[in-house]
């Protein structure tokens, strides 16, 4: 009875390196594509960071270690469209989430045509980002766009070129940002919304608690994991972007929505700078690593002491 015991027991590692080789096996379809087409990229991007790589060069491309990150310091435009980008990302993002809160409450309740209203609540995020620029830029158009024509007929003014003004350039490709990335938002916070045990709401009305009470002890406690996840993601999404704001403004005017993807794209393909571009590369990515684990850490903080 022993020597069977010992041999059952020399034989389960066997079974558990089989195990693991089938396991590799079937991730390796998805581990491969995120390989070739993101860790390879980015540590060819790291590696290009400090070399004096530029377009049309007939000559070697040199090794010249931090002194593209040493000139990044001193580079009073690139710091200012990353903080730009920052002012983009949060003043796009926060209210994405109110908003995608308050729809996402509604489209939860028992409504005549939900359905036909969620279908509708996800259209824009159907549409290709430089479609909607194309759309947006109609219309903000000063001469013939809707804005425009409604405020003339409300009697507000003779309209202004939004996309051209100093003032107001930034604000209007916001409120695009905030319209083309609401749906994914509501989406995530709806599902979120629907795994909430209803007998818990119930229970909650039973007890007396009105509606804000209950969102708050019952809904949000339910749905912080989720609105925790899509803050995040949404974050370094509106940082990162780059056609939406292409489309609309091309960086103008006078830089004042220049992101740093277009920063560092204008210094790629308009001049060239491949190694000096590749260091903006890593230093946003360092950058929002840094402050994204700032902020994850203090929303998960915060969930504990709740």
């Amino acid at each position: 009875m022993a020597l069977v015991t010992d041999a059952a027991s020399e034989r389960r590692p066997a079974a558990a390196r089989v195990t693991d080789h089938g396991a590799w096996f079937l991730v390796l379809p998805a581990l491969i594509p995120i390989l070739v087409l993101s860790v390879g990229p980015l540590l060819y991007g790291l590696l290009l960071a400090f070399t004096d790589a530029q377009s049309g060069r007939t000559a070697a491309t040199r090794w010249i270690g931090g002194l593209n990150f040493r000139d990044l310091l001193h580079d009073t435009l690139f710091w200012e469209s990353f903080r730009i980008g920052l002012v983009w990302a949060v003043g796009v993002t926060v209210p994405q989430f109110l908003l995608a809160l308050g729809l996402a409450l509604l489209l939860d309740q028992e409504l005549r045509l939900r359905r036909l209203a969620r279908a509708l609540a996800i259209v824009p995020w159907a549409m290709p980002e430089v479609v909607v620029g194309i759309i947006w830029r109609l219309v903000y158009n000063p001469d013939a766009g809707v804005l425009n024509e409604t405020l003339r007929d409300l009697g507000l003014g003779d309209g202004r070129d939004w996309l051209s003004g100093l003032a107001t350039a930034l604000p209007a490709v916001i409120v695009v940002g905030v319209w083309a990335g609401m749906p994914q938002t509501t989406v995530a916070l709806l599902a979120g919304l629907q795994n909430t045990p209803r007998e818990l709401h119930e229970a909650a009305a039973v007890d007396g608690a009105g509606a804000w009470r209950r969102f708050r002890t019952v809904t949000w406690p339910a749905l912080r994991p989720v609105a925790l996840a899509i803050t995040a993601l949404n974050l370094i999404w509106n940082f990162n972007s780059f056609a939406l704001v292409y489309v609309l403004t091309n960086g103008g005017p006078g830089g004042k929505t220049r992101l740093p993807m277009l920063f560092a794209y204008e210094e790629a393909f308009r001049y060239g700078q491949f190694g000096y571009a590749a260091a903006m590369g890593c230093v946003m990515v360092a950058v929002i690593a840094v402050l994204l684990a700032v902020f994850l850490a203090g929303r998960l903080r915060g969930g504990e002491d709740a």
